[in-house]
Parts: C-alpha cells; structure tokens; sequence
C-alpha cells in the first residue's frame, strides 16, 4: 500500500498483491494434496422401498419404545424417522440420504453408443407390443365367443322346452288321477 501525504485515500499495488496470491496457492497446492473426496455416481435403486408393510396396522408406542419402532418410516441408513411415506420417498431421494450411502448427486453422461442402444431396445419392445395385436386371431377369438354364445341360448331353449314338456306330463298324471279317482297325494293344496 502506497500513500502520498497529500492523498488520503488508500492505493494498492495490483500487481505485487497477484504476486503474493500465487505464491500462497502454490505454497498451499505444494504443502497439502488434498484427496478428493470421490463418491460413487447416482444408480438405479435395486431394492423395493417398503411402504405397505405397516399400512393399516395398529401399534402401541411409548416413551421406552425404540425409534427404529415407532410411528412412520424408519431410516437406517440415517437413523431418523419420517413421519409419512411422500416425505420418506422425498428422503430416501434426497441429498443427504445419497450422501450417507456414499453417491453423489451426479448422473453418468451416456456415451451416444448407450443412447442408441435404449433407442433400439425400445423400438423392439413397441414391435413385439404391436405383433402381439394379431387382426386375424382377434377375428378368429371373437368368431369363437359368438359361436359359443349361440350354443348357450340353443341350451337354453332346449332346456326351457322340456321344461314345459314335463309341466306336461304332470298335466296328463293329474288327468290320470282323476280317472283312477285320486283326487291328490295330500301334498299339494290344489282345489279343482
């Protein structure tokens, strides 16, 4: 810092100040190499989070009982406790969980020969989605189920015709009776 008598305010040597700030990042670079603290890259979870297992349950908590134990979502690898699923989702995909469980928040970049590769497989999986819709076997499936819906109503009218071909066989055994001079069984209460 320079001053003249006659000028009160400050002036500062620009350049001997970035001469002094590069000499302590090298003294600083050369004394510590600092490890970098590397975390492995966000993944795809490979377990089902466990929502439903105390849905609907009733459970009696007091002071003695474990955190781990009581009422809402229980993180282990945080040790904490939720008290709703939206906010354990919101905590389980969170900064601070990732952090615990050693990922950073940080995405692999997919190299173009990936990027391709996803393109493909979803292209075979719509095919194979619209092969599965085959026209001439839904025609021959809905042929099929008209075919046996017209069996069924022939059932039913064969069944409702010797329905009433009996009713008339018991119209001839009542004629019989009177003829023979039974009146009835005694087990109907029919007045002729």
């Amino acid at each position: 810092m320079t001053t003249r008598p006659d000028d009160h305010r400050r002036k500062w040597d620009k350049k001997e100040f970035e001469r002094k700030a590069l000499d302590r990042i090298q003294k600083v670079k050369k004394e510590e190499p600092q490890p970098e603290t590397s975390r492995e890259l966000l993944k795809v979870r490979d377990y089902k989070v466990d929502l439903d297992s105390k849905l609907g349950k009733s459970m009696v908590i007091n002071k003695t009982t474990p955190s781990s134990q009581s009422g809402g979502y229980f993180c282990n690898v945080c040790d904490c406790v939720v008290k709703d699923s939206i906010n354990f989702l919101d905590h389980i995909n969170g900064k601070k969980h990732q952090r615990n469980l050693g990922m950073s928040m940080k995405v692999e970049r997919s190299s173009l020969e990936q990027v391709k590769e996803r393109f493909n497989k979803n292209k075979r999986r719509q095919d194979d989605k619209v092969k599965e819709y085959d026209l001439d076997q839904k025609i021959k499936e809905v042929q099929e189920m008209e075919e046996k819906a017209k069996e069924l109503k022939r059932e039913k009218k064969k069944r409702k015709k010797e329905d009433t071909d009996t009713s008339n066989d018991c119209a001839f055994d009542e004629d019989m009776m009177k003829m023979m001079g039974f009146g009835n069984f005694g087990g109907s209460r029919k007045n002729n």
